[in-house]
This record gives structure tokens, C-alpha cells and sequence, in this order.
């Protein structure tokens, strides 16, 4: 497949959001970013935020759950018509009927792991997802340092990808820009969350295209 890019409302601003999601209508996705203030130290947005983005933009809602009883609330996020819900495998306490409810809900379910996850102890759980999301910062904030020890376990998702024949995404979220995002390609990444580097940039659509063009050139699938 292509790749993919998702800029991350996280680093929009909030008071403008409808004309910062319009900004980037040459993405693939919209990133949302939901935070609790107990899985992270961060309190962001929530369902009603989305419900309202939904309105606004033509572009699919990519809402990745860093929340606490996810099980609870996710498929509240694909029945309100997002078109991906992400939940972190260490909040999740029945995984795999909270995705499966994701999908019932018509929405493509994702299992997100912290960098300090293996990623080998929820390789059963593949056939259960749409897409796996290796952090490469410690969840909760935006505009963090890239860590390039993630890269490994990304190699190591792809390869387990591959090896069971699944048709199942693999996305990076964090510090991903234009000096990171051709490693991860490199190493297995298709779905690419940039978050500072669009809405920090003056041209946040052309900052989406030339991260897309740097990752098309490296991505080794």
C-alpha cells in the first residue's frame, strides 16, 4: 500500500480547529489525540470534540484512546463514525472484544504499544486488528524527542506482520517529521502521525506532502 499521513490535532489549536483540519486536506487522516489525565499525565479532548470534527471535514478521524478502561469507551468512538479507534494494549483489560466491538461498529481497529511494550506478547492479537501503533515517545505529549530505540521493535512488527500474511497497518506516532520519518519507513512503517512538524510549519499542507514523498521513497515493506 501507500503510504499514509495523519497530522495530529495535538499540535493544532484548538480554538481554530475546523480551519486547522481544513489546512491539511491533502492528508490521509486526521489524528486525534484523547487523553484522560490518568493513562497519561494529559488532558486533551474527547467524544463530543469528534462528534464536531466529523462535521467539518471530509477526511477519515483516526482516534487514538490514551485512556484509562478503554474497553468502556471505545466503540463509542467508531459508532459516532470515526474511521479508525485505536486502544493501548497496557489499558485494555478484554482486547480483544473491545477491538472486535471497534470493528462491529464499521470502524478499523487499532492496538497502540508504549515503547517499552514488547511487541512479540500480542503477536496472537494481529488477526484482531487493522493496525498496530508503535509509540516512539512516551504517550501524553506532544512534541517529544523521537526515540530510536523503537525503531528495532518496528522491524520486528512488520516481520510478524509478513509472517502471518496480514493485511494489517503499521503506524509511528511521535517526533515524526522530516528527520525521522524515512527511518521509519525504512523499518517497516506505512500510517505516519506528525503532529509539530505540519502545524508547526508555515505551509502545513506542503509540510504533508514532502513527509509523504520522504516516506515513499524510503518505505520497505
Amino acid at each position: 500500500m501507500a503510504v499514509q499521513i495523519a497530522p495530529s490535532i495535538l499540535s493544532a489549536d484548538f480554538a481554530r480547529l475546523a480551519d486547522e483540519v481544513t489546512a491539511v486536506s491533502n492528508a490521509d487522516w486526521i489524528h486525534v489525540d484523547v487523553m484522560d489525565n490518568h493513562f497519561v499525565p494529559n488532558l486533551t479532548l474527547g467524544l463530543p470534540v469528534v462528534e464536531s470534527l466529523l462535521k467539518v471535514t471530509p477526511l477519515p478521524l483516526d482516534c487514538h484512546l490514551m485512556i484509562e478502561d478503554p474497553d468502556r469507551w471505545a466503540p463509542g468512538y467508531a459508532e459516532a463514525g470515526a474511521g479508525s479507534v485505536t486502544i493501548h494494549a497496557e489499558a485494555a483489560s478484554a482486547p480483544i472484544r473491545t477491538l472486535r466491538a471497534i470493528r462491529s461498529a464499521g470502524a478499523r481497529a487499532g492496538l497502540a504499544l508504549n515503547p517499552g511494550t514488547a511487541v512479540e506478547s500480542y503477536a496472537d492479537l494481529l488477526p484482531e486488528i487493522d493496525m498496530m501503533l508503535m509509540m516512539t515517545v512516551e504517550p501524553g505529549f506532544g512534541g517529544q524527542s523521537f526515540l530510536d530505540m523503537v525503531l528495532p521493535k518496528v522491524r520486528r512488527a512488520r516481520d510478524l506482520i509478513k509472517g502471518r500474511d496480514l493485511d494489517v497497518w503499521l503506524q509511528v506516532d511521535g517526533g515524526v517529521g522530516a528527520e525521522t520519518i524515512e527511518r521509519c519507513a525504512e523499518a517497516g512503517a506505512d500510517v505516519f502521525v506528525a503532529g509539530s512538524a505540519v502545524y508547526s510549519a508555515d505551509d502545513p499542507a506542503e509540510a504533508v506532502r514532502s513527509l509523504r514523498e520522504r516516506a515513499s521513497g524510503a518505505y520497505a515493506p
